[in-house]
């Protein structure tokens, strides 16, 4: 429904309203620059480009602004000489490029690979490495990026539930560690209630019946200084004392559970963590489903129907080195488990993130050795398939397999290990 016209089945079509936009195929670069200065109000050059010129995109004008300014901050009202001299040689070249029909396919990815936009230049205002040229013509192109944006879009509502479960599930054991640390900082004061019931002790025969608090030395400072300890008056001196005999031991005993619940909430957050980072690095149906699978063994997910059957489990993600190593990296905890405590050799080198929730990467040395750079780019494909791919230098310990084992009852993809060494490496891009 629009307020101009009606657009439906059987009514005359008419065409849409007129912008008063001036169209590139008849207008020439002066033209164009005339009409952004004459525009009634200050706005960014990108703007105002994009509410004179017909037929052209966001992205277009904002190359326009990037090139014309070079980072500076450009409005229709702060053209100097030298910025519409730059202007209309960019102008005139995309005009040219259009008339021509001379522009060639490029693709706009984002920093993990997914396609955000199309063009027909190379475009810089995303630095280096967001634009790339495609091979084929215009209708491959438009063919292959609907195509990616109909899955990217096909893997969001799939794994929106399980986003939505992990995130909450997440965002309960934050809060369930901080409660109880607090709790925790409460029980520190259990010596205190010791110190209090042995003072009572030691002075039985001095408090009077119905007191409300005993003045007395604290033996336990070096200083002997005073202590002044509340009394219950309806009480009598002994049974006060053994009040506070068990408080302290109350607090004891919490303090030895609540340590024992904050460490088990913090290895299941870790491990929830675990998962959403695997399920931010997803990229089939299947590696989702497997993924579900995960959480339905794990009891986070109920199954639904009839139990499916298992298809043939994804191998894990491989490269290979300068020096022609193998390299696997775990698409999820599952494969984790089984790259790492199955498929791979004793002596292997294992690698992962450190304290960083990531994929378990195994360099497969056959019996060889691997050299600097080898190493180096194993750690880098940690760092890479990791939740601090986004990140600079990024810690990645790494030990042969040998070292590596996984606790009893651990949740899968928890492992501990020992005679690591740490790299500092820049995460490697996803292109095996």
């Amino acid at each position: 429904m629009s307020s101009q016209r009606l657009i439906l089945p059987g009514l005359r079509y008419e065409l849409p309203p007129a912008q008063n936009k001036l169209c590139i195929l008849d207008s020439d670069a002066d033209d164009i620059i005339k009409a952004v200065q004459e525009l009634p109000n200050e706005q960014p050059l990108s703007k105002a480009l994009l509410s004179v010129m017909q037929g052209t995109s966001p992205i277009l004008c904002r190359e326009l602004e990037h090139l014309t300014g070079r980072g500076r901050d450009v409005s229709n009202r702060r053209l100097d000489e030298e910025l519409i001299t730059r202007l209309r040689f960019f102008l005139k070249r995309i005009i040219s490029m259009v008339r021509e029909c001379s522009g060639e396919p490029y693709i706009i990815t984002d920093l993990t690979g997914k396609p955000v936009d199309f063009t027909f230049e190379a475009i810089q205002q995303y630095g280096s490495g967001r634009s790339e040229k495609q091979d084929g013509g215009f209708s491959e192109l438009l063919e292959g990026y609907y195509a990616k944006k109909d899955a990217a879009e096909t893997m969001r509502r799939r794994s929106e539930d399980l986003n939505r479960l992990l995130n909450n599930t997440a965002a309960r054991l934050i809060r369930k560690i901080y409660a109880q640390g607090d709790e925790l900082k409460a029980c520190a004061d259990r010596e205190y209630f010791r110190i209090c019931g042995d003072i009572i002790q030691a002075n039985l025969y001095r408090i009077e019946k119905g007191a409300c608090e005993l003045v007395a030395e604290n033996f336990y400072d070096e200083n002997m200084a005073e202590i002044k300890i509340k009394l219950d008056p309806s009480l009598s001196a002994a049974v006060n004392s053994q009040r506070y005999y068990k408080s302290y031991q109350k607090a004891k005993t919490a303090e030895q559970v609540l340590k024992v619940q904050i460490e088990t909430a913090e290895k299941e957050l870790d491990y929830v963590s675990s998962v959403l980072d695997s399920l931010s690095r997803a990229r089939t149906v299947r590696e989702l489903e497997e993924i579900r699978t995960e959480l339905i063994e794990q009891g986070y997910v109920k199954a639904k129907g009839k139990k499916q059957k298992n298809e043939a489990a994804l191998p894990p993600l491989e490269y290979r080195s300068a020096g022609g190593f193998r390299i696997l990296v775990g698409r999820n905890n599952r494969q984790n488990d089984r790259l790492t405590l199955k498929q791979a050799d004793k002596n292997d080198l294992w690698f992962h993130t450190k304290d960083i929730p990531g994929s378990h990467t195994v360099l497969v040395c056959e019996g060889r050795e691997p050299d600097e750079q080898d190493i180096l780019y194993a750690a880098a494909l940690a760092a890479g398939h990791s939740k601090a791919r986004d990140a600079g230098k990024v810690p990645v310990d790494y030990t042969k397999i040998r070292y590596v084992s996984k606790p009893q009852g651990a949740k899968p993809g928890m492992v501990i290990y020992v005679n690591q060494k740490t790299l500092f490496v820049e995460p490697a891009a996803d292109n095996g």
